[in-house]
């Protein structure tokens, strides 16, 4: 049986902010008792955990953050380094959305560290390390041989990736298949009769545009196809000028009659640009083009598509860092997603 508190017998001043007595008064819990309820420790039942965070949450109980620091050394601040030029075609939000879920059962809040590509990158992550103003860090545009991972390995600090690296150390990271993504974009290609593909890829120094190319032309040789080079361009190249280059690219002799594109939100202004060189798809040129939302669904029904799930990415990296910094081996911290089926976004009959 839960003893009480002497300190929990009298109530707490009306106004004031809510605090462990404020709870325990409520409950008829000791302070002690509260405070491993939330914690989540094994001794506590879980009928009292579960009526400790009902109360908790209703009276909008807040631990502070300078106290838990002074007293255990923690933040519990996990830190999102977002780069600002991210695709905001759902990325970004879902992403959060998914990092939030996890982390809604934990002490643990989520902080963004914007960066922009016109700075150092390294900066942000300095920042989290030497201030420890985070408990953890998630980074996302990951290099073969990134120096932001570098530099936390050396500092032993925990984080974890959403994209993998060859920095010959292994980490915790999230990633999605994109080499299996584009094998599986140039089958359905090749099965609706497309011969001489192209790729509309990553920018070349992320990790997964290796990991894309290599699917790519692993998959055009197997099946017999042809790949039309197609160099200087990537889906960070700005709108207008991937409509320009598509456009050129589709008046040539050569022009391909079927391509592949990295993301969703490049996708809109390669079909602005087959469009603009007088070409329709699904009759002179298919698509198959990865996405996070649903909105190439309602722009052309002739597209084909295939999911990435940006909230399963938030999910799953948060997992990850959290058992980072609970000290879990890097190998249970690490996963891959295979990429959705290939799908017409032709919308069903309602006929």
């Amino acid at each position: 049986m839960d003893s009480l508190d002497p300190s929990s017998d009298s109530a707490p001043a009306e106004g004031a902010r809510p605090t462990l007595k404020t709870i325990a008064f409520m409950t008829g819990l000791g302070v002690t008792t509260v405070s491993r309820a939330l914690k989540d420790a094994p001794e506590i039942g879980e009928e009292t955990k579960r009526r400790v965070r009902l109360v908790a949450k209703q009276i909008g109980y807040r631990p502070n953050r300078a106290g838990v620091r002074l007293r255990t050394g923690k933040t519990n601040v996990i830190s999102l380094v977002l780069d600002t030029g991210e695709d905001l075609t759902g990325f970004v939000s879902d992403m959060i959305y998914g990092i939030s879920e996890t982390i809604a059962e934990t002490p643990y809040h989520l902080i963004v560290t914007p960066y922009s590509r016109r700075n150092d990158p390294m900066d942000p992550v300095r920042y989290v390390v030497e201030t420890g103003s985070a408990d953890g860090i998630i980074l996302s545009r990951t290099q073969p041989n990134d120096p932001r991972v570098a530099y936390l390995l050396e500092h032993h600090f925990p984080f974890a990736t959403h994209g993998r690296t060859a920095i010959g150390e292994d980490h915790p990271f999230h990633d999605f298949d994109n080499r299996a993504f584009a094998a599986a974009a140039v089958r359905k290609l090749t099965e609706l009769g497309r011969r001489r593909l192209a790729l509309l890829p990553p920018p070349p120094d992320l990790t997964y545009h290796q990991h894309m190319r290599d699917g790519f032309s692993d998959a055009v040789q197997e099946l017999g196809a042809t790949e039309v080079a197609w160099g200087g361009i990537s889906i960070d190249d700005p709108i207008d000028a991937i409509l320009a280059k598509t456009a050129r690219l589709m008046r040539r002799a050569d022009r391909p009659d079927g391509l592949v594109a990295a993301s969703g939100g490049a996708t809109f202004a390669l079909v602005a640009g087959i469009e603009e060189a007088g070409l329709a798809l699904g009759r002179d040129v298919d698509v198959v083009s990865k996405q996070s939302s649903r909105l190439l669904r309602w722009y052309r029904s002739e597209l084909w598509i295939s999911q990435e799930d940006f909230r399963l990415a938030g999910r799953e990296v948060a997992k990850s860092v959290l058992g980072r910094i609970e000290g879990r081996p890097v190998s249970t911290l690490q996963s891959l997603a295979a990429p959705g089926d290939v799908v017409s976004c032709r919308m069903p009959s309602t006929a």
